[in-house]
């Protein structure tokens, strides 16, 4: 990577331009191929998780793992002095100064922007809020152009909660640098944001609106499923209204490209049903699987390593 990412933050995935990303992906990939078990030997991360999370902790953690490095940290805020008052900032500044690098979740929007204020150790947002998941997109591309063999000029549909989903956010964001096709799927109430929408127009990118996910299925390259997330909902009545409004099963898949690929940044609800696991079109699990080799490749980049 070149030699700007060392000690670099990632915070948000507008900050990488397109050479960045395909730099990531390009170390990612080596390293699925080829294992480095000792490339982080001596290193440190701070695993803080002020947020529940499967995948994205138990990856960064086994990415630094695999790599030599060593792993410590909390995954419930409640045993850690938060539960004393403690502040984000000193937190961070405290665990900082035990380890060489940071991966972080937080509930609350720009938390992890915060935390680079605290900290001379690079922070990797593991998720803020509603706001950003760049490691997600990292692997979310990866991901694609595995499956696809290219990143350019690809159909791409967002289904579900594109309102508070950070992962269609970052995607959608990421997406600018590839010309793809973009297809948003969701009730009135959970489009995707103004802000994204502005930057696709900014950047040329073709997208459209739609309610109904069995208008767009014929057309894309990737189904990109996100389920309905009640954790965000500011009012619970809001959440029984949509929560079921989509769900995709096996009786659906006729008629689409050969060459579909469906994707899901996990945890499922209802939004997929499970027999759909066994179609050839379904990626999911592999996605998740790519966060790992994602993972190593950017704790070793902002560490100097490669």
């Amino acid at each position: 990577m070149p030699s700007t990412f060392k000690g670099r933050d990632v915070i948000s995935i507008s900050e990488f331009t397109k050479p960045d990303i395909l730099a990531v992906l390009k170390k990612a990939a080596q390293l699925k191929k080829q294992p480095q078990p000792k490339l982080l030997e001596g290193y440190v991360l701070g695993s803080c998780f002020f947020e529940p999370s499967t995948r994205t902790r138990l990856s960064f953690e086994t990415a630094m793992q695999r790599l030599g490095g060593r792993v410590v940290g909390f995954a419930d805020p409640s045993v850690t002095s938060t539960k004393k008052g403690e502040t984000l900032y000193d937190s961070i500044r405290i665990v900082s100064q035990y380890t060489d690098v940071i991966a972080m979740r937080h509930p609350l929007d720009g938390a992890a922007r915060r935390a680079t204020e605290a900290s001379d150790k690079p922070i990797i947002n593991g998720g803020d809020g509603a706001n950003q998941h760049p490691t997600q997109t990292l692997l979310d591309l990866f991901t694609i152009q595995e499956t696809q063999k290219k990143l350019e000029n690809l159909s791409i549909a967002f289904v579900g909660d594109l309102k508070y989903g950070r992962t269609v956010h970052s995607l959608a964001q990421a997406l600018t640098h590839f010309n793809a096709r973009i297809y948003c799927v969701a009730p009135k109430n959970l489009q995707m944001p103004d802000y994204i929408l502005d930057e696709l127009k900014a950047n040329k990118i073709k997208f459209s609106l739609h309610e109904k996910m069995s208008d767009i299925l014929p057309k894309v390259d990737i189904l990109y499923l996100t389920r309905i997330q009640e954790e965000r909902f500011p009012d619970r009545m809001e959440y029984e209204q949509v929560k079921n409004i989509y769900r995709l099963t096996a009786q659906d898949l006729h008629g689409i490209k050969k060459n579909l690929r469906i994707l899901h940044p996990l945890p499922r609800v209802n939004e997929l049903a499970t027999d759909v696991d066994a179609s050839p079109h379904a990626y999911y699990f592999e996605q998740a699987h790519n966060g790992l080799y994602v993972r190593e490749a950017v704790l070793a980049m902002v560490l100097g390593k490669l």
